[in-house]
């Protein structure tokens, strides 16, 4: 038997949905996609995040199956880098606003990302996630230097200063997550040096005097 997923993870998946249904409208849709950065640093987060909270509606049955082909988070992981590598070609941002095809099979592969990452993120551990950030934010980097420092324009439906304010973002968005996981990894390592070396702090003394 299927077991539904729990109460408390109806909420996020009901406000996934309902920013979903928002983001689809056309208005919104047409909004996003006017400015490259609105287009990848504001609609892409946006729909992988949906992704990440459906994914706490997925039965216990197929999240057992998932994990069992997702060790560890390393097929999750590696496919997110792979389809996070192929939505920064240019050539596909511009296909996107003008082939409904490709516009909808970006939405599946951010919503297929964001799903991967919810199932994988904590299976993965420091190591795998060190990996996976590992070429993910340098090739986020590399392609925002490439934005900012082309002559030409990259994607026909958008000005060079677009492309320009964009790779700008890219490079100091790839630094800032790289120095936060940093500072997660140093703190988590510290907490966990700190538990090792609490219970030989705690134990008495054995060198004073007996309890009466």
């Amino acid at each position: 038997m299927t077991r539904r997923p729990p109460h408390r993870a109806l909420w996020p998946v009901t406000g996934a949905l309902a920013g979903l249904l928002l983001l689809a409208l056309p208005h919104v849709r047409r909004w996003m996609e006017a400015d490259m950065t609105r287009h990848m640093l504001v609609q892409y987060p946006l729909i992988a995040l949906a992704g990440f909270f459906l994914a706490l509606a997925l039965p216990t049955r197929w999240r057992t199956k998932i994990k069992c082909w997702n060790v560890f988070g390393i097929n999750g992981l590696f496919a997110t880098a792979l389809i996070l590598a192929l939505l920064m070609i240019p050539r596909l941002l511009d296909l996107a606003l003008v082939d409904g095809r490709v516009e909808l099979a970006k939405w599946l592969a951010l919503l297929a990302c964001g799903m991967a990452l919810q199932l994988s993120w904590r299976p993965a551990g420091l190591l795998m996630q060190g990996f996976f950030l590992g070429n993910v934010l340098p090739m986020m980097a590399v392609v925002g230097y490439l934005y900012a420092s082309s002559p030409v324009r990259v994607c026909n439906a958008y000005l060079l200063d677009d492309q320009a304010r964009l790779g700008q973002w890219l490079v100091w968005i790839s630094a800032g997550v790289a120095l936060a996981w940093f500072a997660g990894l140093a703190r988590t390592l510290m907490q966990r040096e700190d538990a090792a070396l609490t219970p030989l702090d705690s134990r008495p003394d054995r060198t004073g005097p007996a309890p009466r």
